[in-house]
C-alpha cells in the first residue's frame, strides 16, 4: 500500500500548491450544492454534505461563500446535476478516468472526447479500466500534537489499510467499506482531516521518461481546467523528477 499512500500524497501535496484556487474551490462548492440537494441542508443527517463542508473548511473557503452553495442547493430552483464518468487512454497507454459533474452531459462529453483527440489519446467504454482502479478513503490528517504511534495504531484498529506520514501530515489509506467507520473513529478522538474523499487508486503504476510524462500531464491539467470535471485520476508514476519539472 505504500505505492498507494504515496501516490496520494503527491496529489495532496499538488493540490496544496496550486495556483488556480478558484479552479478548486468551484469544484468544492459544486459538491456541497449536489450533496445539499440529494439529502437536505443538515449535515447531521446527510454525510455527504457532512463531508463535502469539510473538505471545503480544508482547503479554507470563506463561510458565506460555502452557505451560499448550501443555500443554492437547498432552493426549489436549484440546478439539477447529473454525475458521470468517462475512461481512457493517454499516450503510452497511461489509464485515465475521468469523475465529471454537469447539467449539460452532451456539452461534457464532447468536451472530454475532444481532450483526448486533442492530446493524442483515446476515449474507451465505461468499465474497460475497472481492473486498474479501486475505490480507496484517503484521509489527509494534521499531526498536530498527535503522538505517532498512539495514533497509527488506532487507525489500524480501525481499519486503516496504511498509514503514511509525510512532512506534518498522516495520509490515511482505508477500502471502500472501511471509509464511513474511519471517519467515525476521527469524530470520535475529536480529530478532523484537512481533505478526506473516496479516490480511485491504480493497482499498478506506469513509468514514464520526461518527455512522456509530460505529454501526458497536458491531457491531465487541460481536462482539469474543464469546469464540469470534479477528478482526473490516472497510473502515471509521479517521479520526484517529473514533479520537479512541473
Amino acid at each position: 500500500m505504500a505505492g498507494h499512500s504515496k501516490w496520494a500524497n503527491i496529489k495532496h501535496r499538488k493540490g496544496a500548491q496550486d495556483s488556480k484556487r478558484a479552479k478548486i474551490f468551484t469544484k468544492i462548492l459544486k459538491e456541497v450544492t449536489i450533496a445539499t440537494k440529494d439529502n437536505g441542508p443538515d449535515p447531521n443527517f446527510n454525510p455527504r454534505l457532512r463531508l463535502a463542508l469539510q473538505n471545503a473548511k480544508g482547503a479554507n473557503i470563506p463561510k458565506d461563500t460555502v452557505e451560499r452553495a448550501v443555500n443554492k442547493g437547498a432552493g426549489v430552483d436549484a440546478q439539477n446535476y447529473s454525475e458521470v464518468t468517462y475512461e481512457g487512454y493517454a499516450p503510452n497507454g497511461i489509464a485515465v478516468f475521468v469523475e465529471c459533474t454537469t447539467d449539460n452531459i452532451n456539452r461534457t462529453v464532447q468536451n472530454v472526447r475532444a481532450a483526448f483527440t486533442k492530446y493524442h489519446g483515446s476515449l474507451g467504454t465505461n468499465g474497460s479500466l475497472s481492473f486498474i482502479f479501486e475505490r480507496k478513503g484517503i484521509f489527509n490528517l494534521p499531526k498536530a500534537n498527535l503522538n505517532e504511534d498512539e495514533f497509527i495504531f488506532e487507525a489500524i484498529d480501525a481499519g486503516a489499510e496504511d498509514v503514511e506520514v509525510q512532512d506534518d501530515f498522516f495520509i490515511i489509506t482505508t477500502s471502500l467499506e472501511n471509509f464511513g467507520p474511519m471517519q467515525k473513529k476521527l469524530e470520535e478522538l475529536g480529530l478532523e482531516a484537512e481533505s478526506a474523499q473516496l479516490e480511485r487508486i491504480p493497482n499498478t503504476t506506469t513509468t514514464l521518461d520526461i518527455e512522456s510524462s509530460k505529454r501526458v500531464m497536458k491531457l491531465i491539467d487541460y481536462l482539469e481546467d474543464d469546469d464540469d470535471v470534479q477528478n482526473v485520476y490516472h497510473n502515471m508514476e509521479l517521479t520526484q523528477e517529473l514533479m520537479e519539472q512541473l
